[in-house]
């Protein structure tokens, strides 16, 4: 089987769920869900999506019960949209890179600040060799006041 067509059916399917996800699901667990991606098996009997959810974990648990619990209304949907010969059969995971990579970066933000706190704290006072004379801006003539 094609690899490029499964490519182009794990892309269709992606829109397709996050539109009925956005759009159509009224569960209340269901809230912050962005569908990242999708892998569809090689035999287009089963396909995972990938779903980020914002919040807590708890919060995240809840709303990948709720879309385990409309796993059946959303792969009717898809069947309406995406007319194959046979409906992949839909398993979500919660995708954890968002939340990974917004770690690393306040990691990276907080070891960045560390080094110019103790440089700043380990320089020595300025001394009056240390300063410069100020400089006289020019006038509208181009010479010194």
């Amino acid at each position: 089987m094609s690899t490029r067509r499964n490519a182009k059916i794990a892309q269709a399917l992606r829109q397709v769920v996050s539109s009925v996800i956005l759009l159509e699901l009224r569960d209340p667990r269901i809230e912050h869900v962005t569908v990242l991606g999708t892998e569809v098996a090689e035999d287009l009997r089963s396909a995972r999506v990938f779903v980020s959810v914002m919040g807590s974990d708890s919060a995240q648990r809840l709303a990948v019960s709720g879309l385990n619990a409309a796993r059946g209304f959303i792969q009717s949907r898809v069947a309406d949209e995406l007319k194959l010969r046979q409906t992949p059969i839909l398993s979500f995971a919660l995708d954890q890179g968002v939340k990974r990579s917004i770690e690393v970066s306040l990691a990276l933000r907080e070891a960045m600040v560390e080094p110019l706190a103790e440089s700043t704290a380990e320089d020595e006072p300025a001394t009056a060799d240390d300063v410069a004379a100020p400089v006289e801006a020019p006038d509208s003539d181009g010479e010194p006041q």
